[in-house]
């Protein structure tokens, strides 16, 4: 009998369930040349999903910068992207989300982000190193705001710490737009020998093909379709979408992927994350340009009498499928064995593109896996767009309609406590920092994090960075300046920009203006990182990040979270932000600024949401950081720490408070006292400078077309500003320390 008289065939209203489009049903019939059956609709509807797709992303995506010095694999190649970072080795990260199964169950939404994020490392032969996280929230107030970052947070570090790699560094930022819909990414890097990526593809007819890892269970079916449309009131009954972790078993399974790596024995892997063995084995098939057959009855299953789409799409953790080669089945049965993990045959390479799946000997699937795929047939849309009239709105801002404050104190205490500004000790006390041994930003904080190239005088930096108001205020030039962040985080560590991996959190592409928030945000993206020569090696895009609001969809501030990795071809060149001791010297390097647009300041302490992006000039921004860079090489700054959220009071705060020193500084007088302190304006950094260098540091600093400026030295532990006392370093580390813990109470 013919598939088609075997199974029941699929209907449109079927296909618009799964989140597909009319024209898109119809181009699926053309496709077969018959009308699908559920379990192929099933397919199509989490292949063609924007999850798994990026339709309506992948014509801007295209546009970004792919190429640069340490480029070992080009985005979209491979799993992760992959760069040379010398000493015969290779730096494997990647960034992505997993922002929709957190907003209905926290806990495992973010700690399977955190072994989804690990396992695209080290399926392609690297072992993990460091993590990092990006993450956001609503209204800090609000019960449901606390409950998600209680669970979120307990997720990354349960899964982490048990998972054994230490998170090195993070942002978390509160803004009502983020009230239903939180925001998790989860950033990852590995290392390994360079020349001995495993690649994610399929080959040889006849070579075996295995699943290998946890039992698949009816956890995460449909999570790719979960994730592609909007949160609900009705999304809990989508809870079964969302996937359960377990890190002891992702431990087990790392081990023992590795040691297969090392074999001759595999020809191809890719972990089973969005759309589970469906994804996988049409992408390593479309890869490898052969076809494969899978017999779905033979996968090792939690619960008995699975469906086959059920076994298809689920999105059960710590899963992987690998291609053997012929007659080396029993190298992989030893390992796996080994190391007490699920390996099963559950199919082979076939010629052709076909891949077809059976069920107890009866064909139940039969599809081209180049017609599933991204840059295959997958569709393709351009979405109209349109510039908000919140734009041109915000631009009429004029700082000279907002008071000066009296009592300069105040606004500094304010936002020394303020959630967005105040130390997140509460959340990375619960993750393991020091696991591995090779966090080296733990007791020497830097402004990015640092990881230990053990057996070399290298180490890597690393950073995630937006500021997603800017972003919303102006995405091209927002963007670009959440890649210049990046970058300073990455110089003022001590180390060399490299390369980028970016994930793009957006609302609904159907809606015109968010559509141009993300167009504005990839041109900024593309010509920041062309400017420093960070090429994007690959990450992810989330739509449909949005809430209700009255009846109306209101999306969450666009955020393109920009992860980027740094070398740090020294690590005598390991520059700390902390003040070092009593009479240094402190200097702005940059332009003093009479812009408070879009900073907290502006944002929180005068209620004030509509302003621009601060001014911002790539070439200047290049400028300072080349200047930077010289600096450091030549030994004569003590520290450099960015001025970023919070302005100029919060740097000098947090470079001051490690060693509990204070600061005594003089304003300057072409600006407003309060735009000096704490505009938020791009381009300056905080350097101290030991008195018996400062001449040295001059004649470097006369050689630079950067501005700076002297504006005091380190005291003892007194906070001085234009002869006014600001109170003692103590009553300002207990707010900096304690507020955000005693906000979530």
């Amino acid at each position: 009998m013919s598939l088609q008289a075997t199974t029941t065939l699929a209907t449109l209203e079927q296909a618009q369930e799964m989140g597909l489009l009319p024209a898109e049903f119809e181009k699926i019939k053309e496709i077969l040349g018959r009308t699908p059956n559920f379990c192929e609709l099933s397919v199509f509807g989490v292949m063609w999903s924007e999850h798994c797709s990026y339709k309506n992303s992948i014509k801007w995506l295209k546009t970004l910068p792919k190429t640069g010095p340490h480029m070992l694999v080009e985005a979209g190649e491979e799993n992760a992207g992959l760069v040379d970072i010398g000493n015969g080795l290779a730096c494997c990260f990647k960034i992505e989300s997993h922002n929709h199964p957190s907003a209905l169950e926290p806990y495992q939404g973010a700690a399977t982000g955190v072994g989804g994020i690990n396992r695209d490392i080290f399926t392609m032969g690297a072992r993990p190193v460091a993590q990092l996280n990006s993450l956001r929230f609503g209204n800090i107030k609000l019960d449901r705001t606390k409950w998600l970052v209680k669970g979120v947070v307990k997720g990354i570090g349960d899964y982490g710490n048990a998972f054994g790699i230490p998170i090195v560094g993070g942002e978390v930022f509160f803004d009502d737009c983020y009230n239903t819909n939180p925001l998790v990414n989860a950033f990852s890097a590995g290392i390994m020998k360079k020349g001995e990526m495993i690649s994610a593809t399929s080959s040889g007819v006849g070579n075996p093909v295995f699943i290998v890892g946890s039992r698949t269970g009816k956890d995460g079916i449909h999570g790719a379709s979960f994730a592609s449309k909007d949160i609900t009131e009705d999304s809990a009954n989508d809870l079964p979408a969302v996937q359960v972790g377990d890190p002891f078993q992702e431990k087990l399974l790392l081990e023992a992927t590795l040691e297969l790596g090392k074999t001759d024995a595999v020809v191809g892997m890719q972990d089973m994350g969005a759309a589970g063995i469906t994804c996988s084995s049409n992408e390593m098939s479309a890869a490898g340009k052969h076809g494969m057959i899978i017999h779905l009855d033979k996968v090792p299953t939690r619960q008995k009498d699975m469906k086959d789409w059920e076994i298809l799409l689920s999105e059960s953790q710590e899963r992987m499928l690998v291609v053997v080669e012929k007659g080396k089945e029993d190298i992989v049965n030893a390992i796996f064995n080994k190391w007490d993990l699920s390996c099963e045959q559950i199919g082979e390479v076939t010629p052709g593109d076909r891949v077809k799946y059976y069920m107890h000997g009866e064909l139940v699937g039969d599809l081209p896996c180049d017609d599933l795929v991204l840059g295959g047939g997958a569709p393709v849309y351009e979405r109209e767009y349109t510039e908000p009239a919140y734009y041109q709105q915000y631009k009429k801002f004029d700082i000279n309609n907002v008071e000066q404050p009296t009592d300069l104190v105040e606004v500094a205490k304010f936002l020394t406590a303020h959630q967005n500004i105040a130390s997140k000790r509460w959340v990375y006390e619960q993750y393991d920092s020091m696991v591995g041994t090779i966090n080296m930003s733990t007791n020497y904080p830097t402004d990015a994090g640092i990881v230990n190239l053990k057996g070399t005088d290298k180490a890597l930096a690393m950073t995630v960075d937006c500021n997603a108001r800017m972003v919303n205020a102006d995405p091209e030039e927002g963007c670009a300046m959440a890649v210049a962040e990046a970058a300073r985080n990455i110089v003022c560590s001590g180390g060399v920009p490299s390369a980028i991996t970016n994930c793009l959190n957006f609302g609904n592409p159907y809606n015109p203006e968010v559509y141009w928030q993300f167009v504005g945000a990839i041109k900024g993206m593309t010509k920041a990182c062309k400017k420093f020569n960070t090429p994007v090696t690959g990450g992810n895009v989330s739509f449909y990040n949005q809430s209700a609001v009255e009846g109306t969809e209101v999306p969450v501030f666009p955020t393109p979270t920009i992860g980027m990795l740094g070398i740090v071809e020294d690590k005598k060149h390991i520059t700390s932000l902390a003040f070092k001791g009593k009479s240094d010297l402190i200097y702005l390097l940059g332009k003093c600024e009479n812009d408070i647009s879009s900073s907290e300041y502006l944002a929180s302490f005068h209620g004030v949401k509509e302003s621009p992006a601060p001014n911002f000039d790539l070439d200047v921004e290049y400028e300072l950081q080349q200047t930077i860079i010289k600096l450091i090489r030549a030994g004569v700054v003590e520290s450099a720490h960015d001025i970023a959220d919070g302005g100029l009071f919060i740097t000098l705060l947090e470079s001051a408070m490690y060693k509990n020193l204070g600061f005594d500084i003089t304003s300057c007088c072409e600006v407003r006292v309060d735009a000096l302190l704490f505009g938020e304006a791009p381009s300056r950094v905080v350097v101290s400078v030991c008195e018996t260098t400062e001449g040295k540091f001059l004649d470097l600093l006369k050689n630079s077309h950067t501005p700076y400026m002297l504006l005091g030295h380190v005291t003892k532990g007194d906070i001085r500003i234009d002869d006014t006392s600001f109170g003692d370093i103590a009553e300002y580390k207990e707010l900096y320390d304690n507020s955000l813990a005693e906000k979530l109470k």
